[in-house]
């Protein structure tokens, strides 16, 4: 899935600033006039300054690269440690919930303790997840350490774009250098499906996790040797860890308490105290943060009209996108016989397709506003959630992945562009990088509960079967329901967007 740029908070609106000045000595205040420009232009070409682009990049790969790239491995990760359905979608979930949980406190670290280390930190516990995750011989093994993995995405993860904009002097250079961590996160998403593919044909399914061990050392070293240190010179010096704690608590539960549902139903208290005790934890959260001096998540951000409907319209998106993969994955390998690295290949064109989308959106902004192009993405995903849901046993590569593929996902890349232009062009000058970090960690957020929800409604559908006709019927049922999703998300956006098309 496309990420959308996430930036930590900084104080008053201004870029990252290191300890003393400038990353690299030639920011604005190196010199006047030509001399200024031109120690900037000569520092932004630097080997050493390229040298921090690109591990800042690499590790962004690597975190997107881990939201997909186990997809097209849940067969054979099921088959190998024998996990239930119920399992397989928490290979996903742990990921993402952590993720998202802690994305907004690893932001608040990075400015606190210092965007270097906190970068080394992430990504050192992300590696070692992945090495426990790949040597996992249970189930629970793998869920652990692909929570572990998520919660050191989520330190990494904002520390890369502030490196990067710490080290590169602002103008060109640094919309160049952004441009291309941006691309680099979108082909993270789109490479996931084939590299897991490819590994798991080749090796095993082991290897789309053990080969974050080797890239991660080599990205670790080069990080340590090339990156300078730098934080927000006035940073707040409180975290807040409860709030991180009780959101990513609550979620988890009230995830767990969905897909109870497929075993017990609704009414059983074996589903009831998990939803209800989730949703007191998120109960807890907000209490706390109207209560802290420093909040994780300020909720006076949400009476702003724009932030408060792009997150909610991110939020319903995300949710319909984020399953897509999953099902697409499973049907493709359980009902039409493709092999791991043939599932890979076949979505490349729609990982392209949310690349193209998102490419395609500031354009249409121009011409048609911001909330139209929304409202536009979440029709098109619609209809292609729609068509998707037509789908037979004995389908075909362009008629039940090809076409619903792009369809779905050019729909997600043109939806997710002007949400997160609302809310950031809606907020403060101190508060856009925060607004981005919600807009992110709201999409992850709705994709892991809607991964729960629709999983539900598609075991529901078959009753247990594990004939290639009742798994069919479960998720087509799977993708009308997301089509649903997306036309009230559709709705919502419509009336609710702020009616401008200056973003």
């Amino acid at each position: 899935m496309a990420h959308v740029p996430a930036v930590s908070e900084t104080e008053n609106g201004r870029e990252p600033e290191s300890e003393n000045g400038s990353e690299n000595g030639s920011g604005p205040g190196s010199g006047p006039g030509r001399e200024s420009g031109a120690g900037s232009a000569a520092a932004a070409r630097s080997p050493r300054t390229w040298a921090v682009i690109v591990a800042a990049c690499a590790g962004q790969f690597l975190v997107v690269l881990d939201v997909s790239v186990v997809n097209v491995a849940l067969p054979s990760m099921r088959a190998d440690l024998g996990l239930s359905t119920i399992g397989l979608q928490w290979v996903l979930n742990a990921y993402s919930i952590a993720f998202a949980g802690f994305m907004l406190l690893g932001g608040r670290a990075a400015d606190i303790f210092g965007r270097k280390r906190m970068f080394l930190a992430g990504l050192g516990v992300f590696t070692a997840a992945s090495l426990a995750g790949g040597l996992a011989q249970e189930g629970w093994q793998l869920l652990a350490a692909r929570g572990v993995q998520g919660l050191g995405a989520a330190v990494l993860a904002p520390a890369t774009l502030t490196i990067l904009t710490a080290a590169v002097p602002a103008g060109p250079a640094r919309t160049r250098a952004i441009a291309t961590w941006a691309a680099v996160g979108a082909g993270g998403g789109a490479a996931g499906g084939l590299v897991g593919g490819v590994l798991t044909d080749a090796l095993s399914w082991r290897w789309v996790l053990l080969i974050n061990v080797p890239a991660g050392a080599l990205v670790l070293l080069a990080a340590a040797l090339w990156l300078t240190e730098s934080r927000a010179k006035k940073a707040r010096r409180r975290l807040d860890l409860p709030g991180a704690v009780l959101v990513t608590g609550g979620l988890a539960v009230v995830a767990y308490g969905i897909v109870q549902t497929e075993r017990a139903g609704w009414t059983a208290a074996a589903t009831l105290v998990p939803l209800l005790g989730g949703l007191l934890l998120l109960a807890a959260f907000l209490l706390v943060e109207a209560r802290t001096k420093q909040p994780l998540m300020p909720l006076g951000l949400f009476r702003v009209r724009a932030v408060s409907a792009a997150n909610a319209g991110m939020m319903m998106t995300g949710s319909a996108s984020f399953a897509m993969w999953f099902f697409m994955t499973v049907y493709a390998q359980n009902v039409l016989g493709y092999t791991p690295l043939q599932a890979g290949l076949a979505l490349i064109p729609s990982s392209l397709s949310v690349v193209l989308g998102s490419k395609l959106a500031p354009l249409l902004m121009r011409r048609v506003g911001a909330r139209h192009v929304a409202v536009l993405g979440a029709v098109v995903g619609s209809a292609g959630f729609g068509w998707q849901s037509m789908m037979t046993a004995d389908g075909t590569f362009l008629r039940t992945i090809l076409g619903p593929g792009i369809l779905m996902m050019a729909g997600a890349g043109l939806a997710m562009t002007p949400l997160a232009a609302l809310a950031t062009a809606s907020a403060a000058p101190g508060e856009a990088g925060l607004v981005s970090g919600l807009v992110n960690t709201s999409r992850t957020m709705g994709g892991a509960i809607g991964l729960a929800v629709l999983s539900t409604v598609a075991a529901a559908r078959t009753s247990h079967g594990t004939g290639p006709g009742a798994l069919t019927e479960g998720y087509a049922l799977a993708f009308r329901t997301g089509a649903g999703l997306l036309l009230a998300a559709a709705v919502l956006m419509l009336f609710w967007l702020p009616r401008r098309s200056d973003t």
